[in-house]
């Protein structure tokens, strides 16, 4: 599963270089199981090296915002759990700020099942498919360039 997860990063950093109508390129890092009221401890450790691409939103689905489908791919550097899908995402905002609620559909390559040593309670993620919620504040610095914190 790692190695699909890898090819999946890599077919997601070389989309750019393909004859496609593609909007946007995104990349980020991330710090791994950020300690919130909504986090499930699982004991994993590093960093995440995030790369997608979104495309332009879909016109013809302007009941729901007009959506911008994309693809994303997720890398942990210590090894823990990694991750690989496609989803949509909205833009809301017509100036430097912005708001991006997203939600995609990955396949990842974590424990499913884990006990916590403390009290034996599953921390597994349960399924090798999942939900992957984002919301990211952003700020467009240019016409071609935004940095967002998700």
């Amino acid at each position: 599963m790692r190695t699909v997860c890898r090819l999946l990063a890599l077919f997601a950093a070389l989309l750019p270089l393909a004859p496609a109508q593609a909007d946007e390129l995104f990349a980020g890092l991330y710090a791994h199981e950020v300690d919130t009221l909504l986090t499930l401890k699982v004991a994993e450790e590093g960093s995440d090296i995030a790369v997608g691409y979104r495309f332009k939103p879909i016109e013809r689905w302007k009941a729901i915002g007009r959506p911008a489908p994309y693809v994303i791919a997720s890398v942990n550097t210590s090894g823990d759990t990694s991750f690989a899908g496609a989803g949509l995402s909205w833009t809301l905002g017509k100036g430097r700020l912005y708001l991006r609620p997203a939600v995609a559909i990955v396949f990842h390559d974590g424990d499913t099942h884990r006990a916590d040593p403390a009290n034996g309670r599953d921390r597994g993620l349960g399924s090798r498919v999942l939900f992957e919620p984002e919301l990211g504040l952003g700020w467009r610095a240019t016409g071609k360039l935004s940095v967002e914190a998700s």
